[in-house]
């Protein structure tokens, strides 16, 4: 009787593991991987953009998942470091990049910002996923010449990489004061839902 339960309760305890890996491999998920834009920065995290999207997808789009592993402050050579091991955890459908912001406000230079998102793209296409590449402006001070070049970065990329381009993702946000924060840089609660609209346009046709 003894080696009959532990038997029984070796075969359930493999097929709850085999359910779970099933259930696993069948996850749909959209990863994220942004800076201080897409982790709610200094607003309830079921205000920002990236919650809102994981609500809309239950809605209208049953399946799917959105891991968010973006981090205030992330820049693109550490997003970059970090992919690769996401992408072995959660095997995601479409990747969301979301980064540059940081580099740009530090002055990096242009060709690392390029040859980092070239990576991710790579790294992201390599493991099965489609790519949504999110472009940033940056403040008028900075100059045209930086300014222009960063356009061009996130366009070349998104052109040589076949990867989908969001060209400025706070669009109708950044130059409405009632939708920024006091800081300039980041939107308020009531600035992300359009945020996600914007993002929305873009992500929707890969899903």
């Amino acid at each position: 009787m003894r080696r009959f339960l532990c038997l029984l309760l070796l075969v359930c305890g493999i097929g709850v593991v085999q359910a779970t890996s099933t259930q696993s491999a069948s996850a749909k998920y959209v990863l994220v991987l942004g800076d201080s834009l897409s982790a709610a920065h200094n607003i309830p995290v079921e205000a920002g953009w990236v919650h809102l999207l994981e609500v809309r997808l239950k809605q209208m789009e049953p399946g799917w998942s959105v891991i968010n592993a973006s981090i205030s402050g992330e820049t693109s050579v550490s997003g970059r470091n970090r992919l690769p091991a996401l992408l072995a955890q959660y095997h995601p459908r479409v990747v969301v990049i979301e980064l540059g912001a940081n580099d740009g406000l530090r002055g990096l230079p242009l060709t690392d910002l390029r040859g980092n998102l070239a990576a991710m793209i790579d790294a992201a296409r390599h493991a099965g996923a489609k790519v949504l590449l999110l472009g940033i402006e940056m403040p008028v001070n900075y100059g045209p010449q930086y300014r222009d070049g960063l356009r061009a970065v996130y366009a070349d990329m998104a052109r040589d990489k076949h990867a989908a381009l969001l060209p400025f993702l706070l669009d109708g946000v950044a130059l409405n004061p009632s939708l920024m924060q006091d800081d300039g840089l980041h939107p308020t609660a009531a600035g992300e839902p359009r945020v996600l609209e914007n993002v929305w346009a873009k992500l929707e046709p890969l899903l």
